[in-house]
């Protein structure tokens, strides 16, 4: 048997509660003999007699009555949830998964995108520490952030910081240990922090200029880590220099507790972007993310 209309099957629910074509048709929106004609249909898919007429009133048959108190529940249940749905739309809700570098996340999503999730309680989200620029469609995320706005065909970039200047420091008891370097070149001769990229598990070479001339410096140190917070920690305890964001090293600086190097050589690069798929519509929770980051100059 084909699969039954469901506005047929809900004019009916209201016909058999309302016991009348003309309270129903006005319920509905419909005329009076629109809706006895969509009962009649209905009766003759069905094979069975629901409704019994007379000038008076309308009744349920037996089959009648059966039906609707197997289907009336139903209809109502689908008619909340669809309500709800509609409160999802008026009221932005919803689970979102970034994946960000730790640093974009302290400094540019977490404090905007706080204010947010106290405003908007339905709206969860969840972060994701990543090095790598990370297929969000593969990894299931909502959207990610990187440095620059260079991303795939298929990807809209935000800008959602200035932007970011790099610093390498070390602590003054280490710096005064040994002659500062004057060149990236002198760096070979200093202990330095390395950081261990997760694509295929290289170590990352310092990137550095001066006067437009760009220099890929490749360190050696004691220690390697994976984590720019962490790197910051190993250089304010004296382990070597550091190459991590200006932003986190420079109140260290101010507070004499990091000693910087070679800063005509600090480069800098286009501040961190959002991505995301362009091929459908942002979701209210994603537009209101958006938004919420959206870079916008002083």
């Amino acid at each position: 048997m084909a699969k039954e209309n469901l506005n047929d099957l809900r004019a009916f629910v209201v016909v058999a509660r309302e016991r009348s074509f003309t309270r129903a048709a006005a319920q509905l929106g419909v005329s009076r003999s629109a809706l006895s004609h969509v009962m009649l249909a209905l009766e003759s898919r069905l094979g069975v007699r629901l409704l019994t007429r007379t000038t008076r009133s309308v009744s349920t048959t037996e089959a009648g009555a059966r039906l609707l108190t197997s289907l009336a529940p139903r209809i109502d249940e689908i008619d909340q949830e669809l309500e709800s749905l509609s409160d999802l739309r008026d009221r932005p809700a919803g689970s979102l998964r970034i994946t960000a570098h730790d640093h974009a996340i302290v400094t540019a999503l977490w404090p905007r995108l706080l204010p947010l999730m106290r405003e908007y309680p339905d709206i969860n989200i969840e972060f994701s520490v990543d090095y790598a620029f990370t297929d969000i469609a593969a990894g299931q995320f909502d959207a990610g952030v990187r440095v620059g706005d260079r991303v795939d065909k298929d990807m809209v970039a935000v800008r959602i910081a200035p932007d970011l200047r790099m610093a390498v420091v070390g602590s003054p008891g280490y710096v005064a240990s040994r002659p500062a370097p004057a060149t990236p070149q002198d760096l070979t001769a200093q202990r330095c922090i390395n950081l261990r990229l997760p694509t295929l598990g290289g170590l990352y070479t310092w990137d550095l200029e001066k006067d437009g001339q760009a220099v890929k410096a490749r360190v050696s140190g004691q220690v390697t880590m994976n984590n720019t917070f962490l790197m910051l920690q190993a250089a304010l305890d004296g382990m070597g220099l550091a190459y991590v964001p200006a932003d986190l090293a420079q109140p260290h600086i101010d507070a004499g507790r990091l000693t910087p190097v070679l800063q005509d050589w600090w480069p800098t690069f286009p501040g961190y972007h959002l991505y995301y798929a362009n091929h459908r519509h942002p979701s209210p929770a994603l537009a209101l993310v958006i938004d919420a980051l959206r870079y916008r100059r002083a």
